[in-house]
């Protein structure tokens, strides 16, 4: 059952709102190749505001996460892509609600 999880926001630098879309939405295949990610979502709140939340069994799935290729591709590509530096928060589940 999902404990763990990660809320990061990201903020589009002007011009960059469609890359960063397309960037996240292209990270789905390496967020299913990880096992120990139990459920991955790109969100959009806004023109220019997106962010990541992600859930893990255990602190070293999430770790294991942090330490994989969509965070690698996403620091690499940050400075072009984003206005500020992600925002990354280590969350605690307090209650889930799962399907079935």
């Amino acid at each position: 059952m999902s404990r763990f999880a990660l809320f990061v926001r990201l903020e589009a630098k002007p011009g960059q709102e469609t890359a960063v879309a397309d960037f996240l939405a292209g990270a789905l295949p390496l967020a299913n190749a990880e096992p120990a990610t139990e459920s991955w979502f790109a969100l959009r709140f806004g023109p220019s505001t997106f962010g990541v939340f992600d859930t893990f069994a255990d602190e070293q799935g999430r770790q294991a996460h942090l330490d994989g290729p969509i965070a690698a591709a996403l620091m690499a590509n940050a400075a072009a892509l984003l206005a500020v530096p992600p925002t990354i928060e280590k969350v605690d589940l307090l209650a889930v609600k799962m399907p079935g």
